[in-house]
């Protein structure tokens, strides 16, 4: 039984250091493409004024990327780090989607910010662009907000009770 836990653990410290490894990739190829730049976002988002299309290139060749790695590691037993892959199997369209993926591309188009791309860019120093603060609060605010959201959601909303039906006799 220890045998296993020592294998677990061990596994677990693998991701993590893959996961590490994987995101310092990830931050490089943000920092190097211009997706921490506000100005350049913003102004890749302004397709009627001065567009800015090379972000464009920065998405075609990360979808690229994507897509032809995914064909080989879809061919593999399995992952090298972890028990499973771990693929989505939901398709429907949901209003949470419809209503995060909105947020998510108004808050992208105001503030030039999305998730990835402001916190690499709060390792260059939040000292010259306090934007990054508010974008970063206000973010983990909404995260904390949803979370709550739904805890109450499921409390009102408890197993074997259907709405209209009441606990009281």
């Amino acid at each position: 039984m220890s045998q296993v836990r020592e294998n677990h653990k061990g596994s677990v410290a693998r991701q993590n250091v893959a996961a590490f490894f994987v995101g310092v990739v990830f931050a490089l190829g943000l920092g190097l493409s211009g997706m921490t730049l506000p100005e350049k976002v913003i102004s890749f988002l302004d397709v009627t004024g001065d567009w800015d299309p090379s972000l464009a290139f920065v998405m075609g060749s990360a979808v690229l990327v994507y897509g032809i790695s995914f064909r080989f590691i879809a061919k593999m037993p399995g992952p090298a780090f972890s028990p499973r892959f771990m693929i989505p199997t939901r398709r429907d369209i949901t209003w949470q989607l419809l209503v995060g993926a909105g947020l998510f591309g108004i808050g992208w188009g105001l503030a030039g910010f999305c998730p990835g791309p402001a916190l690499v860019s709060t390792a260059k120093g939040v000292s010259g662009m306090p934007e990054i603060v508010v974008f970063l609060v206000t973010m983990i605010s909404g995260m904390y907000l949803y979370t709550a959201g739904e805890k109450a959601i499921k409390r009102v909303r408890a197993p074997g009770q259907t709405r209209g039906s009441s606990s009281a006799n």
